[in-house]
């Protein structure tokens, strides 16, 4: 059985949240936690684990923030980032969960969901994609599925990314406001503002019904996007048996000398220009 669910969002006023999280110290925790990402991104390629992170929540929550850190000091070979878009035709006519399950790891991956399966009882939901009955019968069926994942062998972690509506609000008028965030407003983000209730209650039965002891979901409060990132990457951390894999250092032996007579140094035609020489630094 899932377990109950409160609104936390609406439980944490600003004036129970902590200060925000000042620069220094939070990019001080990040270069540490990204180390230790890296010993994990070892680790899974030795041991061959398989790992699947799902990320769901608000839209402008935060997850395309959290995930970039995750992911930017690591290999995408073994952190393969899944973000599939609105299905074709053919994949409309598949078994719901199919292309699904075409993405999940093999030995040696962490495949993180930027949104998962979860879109079937939230934004298709919401939006009416899909009818009532069959979103109750993919809840019911859910816990059963991600079951069999874990005793498979899968290390399954679960997140939810909530933000109040005001914050919610701010971000999206701030991306109005900023060209270079502009693209991240989309149809279904103004659908959200105008539905805060209709996906509050939906993602509230998702949440009821998908929260097991076997594949649990985990909240994480980021109305402070610094805070999130770093509670997030530090319990997904926890939640994982790594160990450290000592690492070889490389024997690069000597470079080989420059024949004699060499002439083939490389010739390009085109050379970008050095624009830098009037740059102040600041």
């Amino acid at each position: 059985m899932g377990k109950k669910h409160k609104d936390h969002s609406a439980e944490i006023s600003a004036a129970d949240r902590p200060a925000k999280l000042d620069r220094k110290t939070y990019e001080k925790e990040i270069a540490r936690l990204q180390a230790e990402l890296a010993h994990l991104q070892a680790w899974v390629k030795h041991s061959g684990a398989r790992i699947v992170v799902i990320f769901e929540g608000r839209d402008a929550a935060g997850k395309g923030g959290l995930i970039k850190r995750i992911t930017e000091k690591v290999s995408p070979r073994v952190f393969r980032v899944v973000a599939l878009p609105a299905p074709s035709d053919r994949e409309k006519s598949q078994v719901f969960m199919q292309r699904y399950i075409t993405q999940l790891p093999a030995a040696g991956e962490i495949v993180i969901f930027d949104r998962s399966w979860y879109n079937r009882p939230g934004v298709e939901r919401v939006m009416g994609f899909t009818e009532e009955a069959e979103v109750g019968r993919f809840l019911e069926g859910l816990p059963q599925l991600e079951a069999w994942l874990v005793g498979s062998g899968v290390i399954l972690l679960k997140y939810f990314l909530d933000v109040s509506e005001e914050e919610q609000e701010r971000r999206f008028r701030q991306r109005v406001e900023d060209p270079v965030r502009q693209w991240k407003l989309s149809p279904m983000d103004v659908e959200s503002y105008r539905r805060w209730w209709d996906y509050t209650a939906a993602y509230s039965e998702m949440i009821r019904m998908t929260d097991t002891e076997v594949a649990p979901w985990w909240m994480i409060e980021s109305s402070d996007k610094k805070r999130a990132r770093i509670n997030a990457i530090t319990h997904l951390l926890a939640s994982i048996p790594y160990e450290k894999v000592k690492f070889k250092k490389p024997d690069f032996g000597k470079r080989q000398a420059r024949p004699k007579g060499f002439d083939k140094e490389i010739a390009f035609r085109n050379v970008v220009p050095d624009v830098t020489g009037g740059l102040v630094a600041t």
